[in-house]
């Protein structure tokens, strides 16, 4: 998970003019440049010390809640990038349905945002948080990934190691304060950013010797991530572990837990253990992130695609029992097992929908509030499997898919706050039919790839197969 469009979008190392700086700060930033060679990066806007209020709002910042809503993340392509016509006509259908959207502070789509150790290039992630706002979405920032001389590497700009085996390795335990500044540096620059995710499905954090996942370290680099977070202001809002909810085959007895059990399969012991160890050290949350994939590790859907959600509803429940009722976010979910490019293009686009629909209702329905859909939008194309919106590249793209169409109205419909009510389903239809619903509306999904007769509270009507509808009630 969250691999697609690991790397940089624009590797774009351009030393940008530097305006408005005093001839006392122009001097010490030509010294620095000049003992660097070609390490040269942008600090263009930057104070002295690095640090910049970027896009101050106009409005006071209000203390934000726990909850953010369903949205999507941004990854390596996106429509902040592309022809202006299509870049302007995503930008406008978000701002018609605010959306929350995350976006990483390095790779998928940002450029290593310290190439040198206290000089910045934040360029692309300007970019990137630019669009949000202009598109009225509610921003979240994923701390990761660590710039190279933070974890071995060599710093200076066009340096950086893309690979993606480099991408994912943690920074060294004596940089962990580095970029716990880091992060304050951040979120000083991005005020109006009020949530933050430390790090990325525990990438690098795994103890070889042991043979499980690194908790102790990833729980280190949380609490001092979390501490200069809340330096910088006591009311933003941060979360983790993001750990990776693998799941086993439910026959499966070894290296699986008791935990949480169910149809769908068996969760993974060293999953329990480093949620158990964070969720007891951590210095503090205001909400707790996970991500994971209704199918095993051996991408077998259990009992079926539809059922296999069930997962998310079963651990989402024990997620909060564990954390007493903190905010719940999937900062990634996944229902369509992916081939050997990490790419999700074997089902039609309405039986895709149709089981995220299902993964959606299965989250809200375990008391998560928040989600975001991996949006893989391609960089070229005129179509786009799974994409939220035909991609910018040209000047007819950027027009609704689908897949926008379901988070964008479930956000809307069931939002943070929302009251669910139990819904009516005539009992021949219940095993063809999903449903969810509140005072207002209801979703409906066929699990069947045929036309089905469906009564909904009382209601009689026809579904096409997998269709994905919406009741007013």
């Amino acid at each position: 998970m969250g691999r697609h469009g690991w790397n940089s979008g624009a590797r774009r190392w351009r030393l940008t003019a530097l305006i408005g700086v005093g001839v006392a700060a122009l001097a010490l930033v030509l010294t620095v440049l000049s003992t660097l060679s070609d390490n040269k990066v942008s600090t263009a806007g930057t104070t002295p010390d690095g640090d910049k209020v970027y896009g101050t709002p106009a409005e006071p910042l209000k203390s934000p809640g726990p909850a953010v809503g369903w949205g999507f993340t941004h990854t390596e392509h996106s429509a902040d990038e592309g022809a202006d016509a299509a870049t302007e006509r995503a930008e406008k259908l978000l701002a018609g349905r605010p959306l929350p959207q995350n976006e990483a502070i390095m790779g998928w789509g940002a450029d290593n945002p310290e190439p040198v150790k206290g000089s910045y290039d934040f360029e692309a992630l300007d970019r990137r948080i630019g669009f949000i706002r202009k598109s009225g979405g509610t921003p979240v920032i994923t701390l990761c990934c660590a710039p190279d001389w933070m974890k071995g590497g060599k710093a200076g700009v066009n340096k950086t190691n893309w690979t993606q085996s480099n991408l994912e390795k943690a920074p060294y335990a004596r940089h962990y304060q580095d970029f716990a500044n880091l992060a304050a540096t951040v979120a000083k620059r991005y005020p109006d950013v009020r949530h933050f995710i430390v790090w990325n499905e525990f990438k690098g954090f795994w103890n070889d010797e042991e043979g499980r996942w690194d908790y102790e370290g990833y729980t280190k680099l949380y609490n001092l991530v979390y501490k200069a977070l809340k330096k910088v202001d006591k009311d933003i809002r941060v979360g983790g572990p993001y750990l990776v909810m693998d799941s086993h085959n439910p026959k499966q007895s070894e290296g699986t837990s008791d935990a949480v059990t169910g149809d769908w399969g068996r969760m993974d012991q060293r999953v329990v253990d480093a949620f158990e160890y964070w969720n007891k050290k951590k210095a503090g949350a205001d909400f707790v992130v996970v991500d994971g994939s209704s199918y095993t590790n051996d991408d077998e859907m259990l009992p079926d695609e539809f059922a296999a959600t069930d997962k998310f509803t079963d651990v989402s429940r024990w997620i909060e029992k564990r954390t007493g009722g903190l905010s719940l976010w999937w900062a990634e979910y996944y229902v369509e097992p992916a081939d050997s490019n990490d790419d999700r293009k074997g089902w039609s686009e309405p039986h895709r929908v149709a089981v995220q629909a299902s993964a959606l209702m299965a989250m809200a329905k375990g008391g998560a509030t928040s989600g975001f859909y991996w949006n893989p939008e391609t960089e070229k194309g005129a179509s786009c499997a799974g994409c939220m919106w035909r991609p910018t590249d040209r000047a007819s793209g950027g027009r609704p898919l689908p897949m926008y169409g379901l988070v964008s109205r479930f956000n809307e419909e069931f939002g943070p706050g929302t009251t669910f009510r139990s819904v009516d389903v005539a009992a021949d239809d219940e095993p063809n039919v999903r449903v969810i619903g509140d005072d207002k509306a209801v979703l409906v999904v066929n699990t069947l790839n045929r036309a089905i007769d469906a009564e909904i509270d009382g209601k009689r009507f026809q579904m096409q197969g997998y269709e994905v509808k919406w009741l007013r009630r």
